[in-house]
This record gives C-alpha cells, structure tokens and sequence, in this order.
C-alpha cells in the first residue's frame, strides 16, 4: 500500500496472487496526508501503461518517456511498474504523485532533490484530447489537433455532458482493395482496453 510515493523495489499494480491492484493515491493538500482527489494506477490491458485520474474520471495517460524510466513487468501473476534498486547509497529515486495531480520522478543525490520527469508536461498529455482519427502536435501552429492522412475536420463528437467538439472525418470511402498502411512517428501506443495486440508483431 504505497500512499503517495513509490519507492525502489516496491511494485505498483495488478498481483494475481493476491488479486490486489496497488495504486498511488495523492494527498488531500500539502499538509494534510488524507486521501486526496487523484490516482495514479496501472492499466492491466495487454499493453500497460500509467493512467492518472481524478475522481474517478480519467485525465491523463503516461508515454514514452515514463516506460523507458520505469520496470515493466507483464506476466499472468502480475501486471506491475517499478523503479531501479540501485547500489549507490548517495542516489536513490522515488516517484511521487503531488496533492496537485502531477506525477514526479525525483532523484535525492546527497540529499538534493532533482526531478528527473514531471507529469503531465504539456497541452497533448490529456486523455483523448483531440478524438479519435487525429494526433495532438504541441509544435503546430494555431491549435494542437491534426487529423491523420486521408482524414478531414467536420462533424462533432461529445465531450462530457454539456459540451462538443469538431472532429475527424473520412475524405473518401474506405477502400478495402487499398493495402498500405500510414506511419505516423513519436506517437503513444493505443490503450487496448478494447483492442487485441499481438506482440509478436514486429
């Protein structure tokens, strides 16, 4: 039961044994250690990856740079993130999830703290943040929203109860005599709460 903090060799998320699911829970404010609005917890989809939330709804979704950072171990008895034991007495790192909904991977080097990733880091880490059919480009002029190759803005989709929001429709009919498949670099894995992967893909 980690609180707020994870520390070197502790597991976060899915043991089958015990058929327990191990998550971050941030504190009320920064002097109060209640149970906060946020949670950071381990999707055990086929692929994992991190899934922050506040009460209950679903903001935010870890990349790549936090999967290189962490051990990943996905196996029937277990679907768990953990971080490095190292043998340096003078550096160890924790990471920590703040009362402000912000996931933190400090490093304490003699004493010091150093942040080596701070979560979320810009306007594309929201959850689904652009829709379906589109990819979120921080780096593009005017707004983040891009619509894949052989797709065009129009139409609306919900956005929460009260609100809506453009996007991405099909130019043409699907063609099914077309073979070729478009590769888009620098992007997030799906999640594959609904998906089938196969990993021995290459």
């Amino acid at each position: 039961y980690p609180t707020d903090t994870l520390l070197p060799g502790m597991k976060l998320g899915w043991d089958g044994t015990k058929n327990l699911n191990k998550t971050l829970i941030s504190w009320r404010s920064l002097i109060d250690p209640s149970s906060g609005s946020y949670e950071f917890e381990i999707e055990n989809w086929t692929v994992s990856h991190g899934l922050l939330s506040s009460k209950g709804q679903l903001q935010y979704r870890t990349g790549s740079i936090y999967s290189n950072l962490v051990n990943i171990t996905e196996t029937e008895e277990e679907i768990t993130h953990s971080l490095n034991i190292t043998t340096n007495v003078n550096s160890t790192s924790l990471l920590q999830l703040t009362y402000t909904g912000s996931l933190d991977l400090l490093e304490l080097i003699g004493g010091e703290r150093h942040s080596s990733i701070f979560f979320p880091e810009d306007s594309c880490d929201p959850y689904n943040v652009c829709g379906g059919n589109s990819y979120c480009n921080f780096l593009s002029p005017g707004r983040n929203c891009v619509c894949i190759a052989g797709f065009q803005w129009g139409g609306q989709y919900a956005s929460g109860l009260t609100k809506s929001r453009q996007t991405c429709l099909r130019k043409s009919r699907l063609s099914c005599r077309e073979k070729e498949f478009k590769k888009i670099t620098n992007m997030k894995l799906p999640d594959t709460q609904y998906k089938i992967v196969d990993s021995k893909v290459g």
